[in-house]
């Protein structure tokens, strides 16, 4: 794929376009398939382009992304062990659980954890029923 920034002759409005290869941006040129998205013009050329290059700034902004990346997987890394640590998992039957104990009102229960659908943990917010969503890593992702 290559990225070309086209400029109209008519309107002069520039825009970029995609194209699979530079023999692929000819072959439409030449057809006349390139017009302009706003005055629908022909008239559409290739314009001076500078290459994206990657500065020794760049690298080093990227290496602080990284770091700060490997920081927050960490984090969420220790609070996944809390979790399994101190509260039972229920897998797919998380809203049933939630409701079980909600409705039970039974006291010293565990906490719970699981999976459940966005419908799911809405329909458990109406119902007054308190749920808190956490970004799970799995260990592959780890």
């Amino acid at each position: 794929m290559i990225k070309y920034k086209l400029a109209c002759g008519d309107c002069n409005e520039t825009f970029d376009s995609w194209f699979a290869s530079s023999k692929e941006y000819e072959k439409l040129k030449n057809k006349k398939l390139l017009t302009c998205h706003i005055c629908n013009s022909q008239r559409v050329e290739k314009s001076l382009m500078a290459p994206k290059l990657i500065h020794s700034k760049n690298k080093k902004k990227n290496n602080s992304d990284l770091i700060k990346l490997e920081m927050i997987k960490k984090t969420v890394k220790g609070y996944q062990k809390f979790i399994k640590d101190n509260f039972k998992y229920v897998g797919e039957n998380f809203a049933y659980e939630a409701r079980s104990i909600h409705y039970d009102k039974k006291e010293n229960i565990k906490g719970i954890y699981g999976k459940a659908s966005k419908k799911d943990i809405q329909e458990l917010k109406e119902e007054g029923i308190e749920t808190h969503s956490f970004p799970w890593l799995k260990e592959k992702d780890n």
